[in-house]
């Protein structure tokens, strides 16, 4: 028998299904990379196909509630991910040809055992989405926002803000850069533009992070704008131990070292510590790094600073991780608050007398910003509220609020730089007695 060449197209079809099968399961997406896929032009393509599945999801559920009569079919593989891909290349992307959307689609449900006897299905399906793409094409950006979280931001946020967020969320996060130093010929050479203080930003990039110019020197690391901002606002004096908790992968460790302060930087897990020790190992930064729980570590004597980036929702993130809105539950923000009041109440306790404490989230969630504040500051004695002021924030000044609060949301433009920015909260106190 002749050999029959597998289509062109098939396996990334087949290696973009896999990610997102494990992403609609509840995984974080994670961008395929040179293992998954060698072609550099195929790798780009799954990877385009995957992340406009995710963006569009909201719409991608009503179309698909439109079409299955009888809703998802169970126990069938990948059918659904090769669904979701096959209508976000037929509506939303155009340009990559309705043909090979159908037919590749058909041909990666035949390759999978638990799926192939909808093939039919797949097929009639995505010809009914064709004959309707046009209208489809005009549902309305409402639908990107689930309704888990879409009332409480119009209420936080207004409605100028979430078009913002729409906006935000199909553009996707350009890539944030914190320079050692200030370098012009470095900045030309990344081919970045300045958003704010020592942040820089890289609209498009024809190249992997590690292949960019000064990775390698450690001239630069990764954080996104509004992740920059809770370091700058310690304001102590150089040489001040500052305790930096759920320290990993460590950008923020890299702003407190390069600001002068003795940092120590803690986090429970092994794997991010290490990631962390690689980094600052890469930009020539040294730092005392602590593997412990962050909610029971007692040292042996007060810090003057404590940086405490609480786990939370990570609603704010969604540029970068469009599934992370679709993944939580009310329930789990209500976990996430149970979790930063008993890491807040330890921040307390690990700070000196006149010390100051920075408490952040990326986190669109009042639940988790100002409500928590309200919060600290009738639960913690002798814990006061240190306002933060517009003046220490030039070019952003609109994310502080009349009380002295910092909060970002990715309809933003920091330093009038299109592009947006995560969601994030930032507070900060000044323990003025130990309690």
């Amino acid at each position: 028998m002749a050999y029959k060449p597998e289509p062109a197209g098939l396996k990334l079809r087949l290696v973009a299904a896999q990610r997102l099968k494990s992403v609609l399961a509840g995984d974080n997406f994670v961008p395929l990379g040179a293992t998954d896929l060698v072609d550099g032009r195929d790798r780009a393509l799954a990877n385009r196909l995957i992340t406009t599945a995710l963006r569009r999801q909201g719409q991608l559920n009503f179309m698909i509630h439109a079409l299955l009569d009888k809703g998802m079919p169970g126990k069938s593989g990948t059918f659904e991910a090769v669904l979701r891909l096959s209508l976000a290349q037929l509506v939303f992307l155009p340009d990559l040809g309705a043909h090979s959307a159908l037919f590749l689609a058909v041909e990666a449900t035949k390759r999978d055992p638990k799926a192939r006897h909808l093939s039919g299905l797949m097929n009639a399906v995505l010809r009914n989405a064709q004959a309707n793409s046009a209208k489809f094409g005009m549902l309305s950006d409402d639908l990107l926002i689930p309704d888990t979280f879409g009332d409480t931001w119009l209420e936080a946020y207004g409605e100028e803000a979430i078009d913002g967020f729409s906006d935000a969320l199909l553009a996707g996060a350009a890539l944030d850069l914190t320079l050692k130093d200030n370098d012009p010929e470095l900045i030309d050479a990344l081919g970045a533009e300045p958003v704010m203080a020592d942040t820089v930003r890289i609209e498009q990039r024809d190249r992997p992070v590690e292949a960019l110019p000064g990775f390698a020197e450690g001239r630069w690391w990764v954080q996104d704008a509004a992740s920059s901002i809770p370091a700058r606002l310690l304001g102590l004096e150089p040489g001040a131990r500052v305790l930096d908790l759920c320290a990993a992968p460590g950008g923020k460790t890299a702003q407190l070292v390069k600001a002068g302060y003795a940092v120590t930087a803690l986090d429970a897990d092994t794997k991010r510590m290490e990631r962390l020790k690689e980094n600052l190992e890469r930009l020539h930064y040294a730092a005392e790094t602590i593997v412990a729980d962050a909610g029971s570590f007692t040292p042996e004597t007060p810090f003057k600073g404590v940086l405490l980036d609480a786990p939370c929702s990570a609603t704010g993130t969604f540029r970068r991780h469009p599934e992370v809105i679709w993944h939580r539950s009310v329930g789990d923000v209500a976990g996430r608050v149970r979790l930063q009041r008993s890491l807040l109440t330890n921040a307390a306790r690990c700070l000196d007398q006149g010390g100051v404490l920075i408490y952040c989230v990326c986190s669109l969630e009042p639940a988790e910003g100002e409500e928590q504040v309200d919060w600290a500051l009738q639960a913690l004695p002798g814990l006061e509220l240190w306002p933060v002021t517009s003046e220490e924030l030039p070019g952003l000044e609109s994310a502080v609020s009349p009380r002295g609060l910092v909060r970002t949301h990715p309809g933003m433009m920091p330093g009038g730089r299109s592009g947006g920015m995560d969601g994030f909260f930032v507070a900060r106190f000044r323990r003025s007695e130990i309690g």
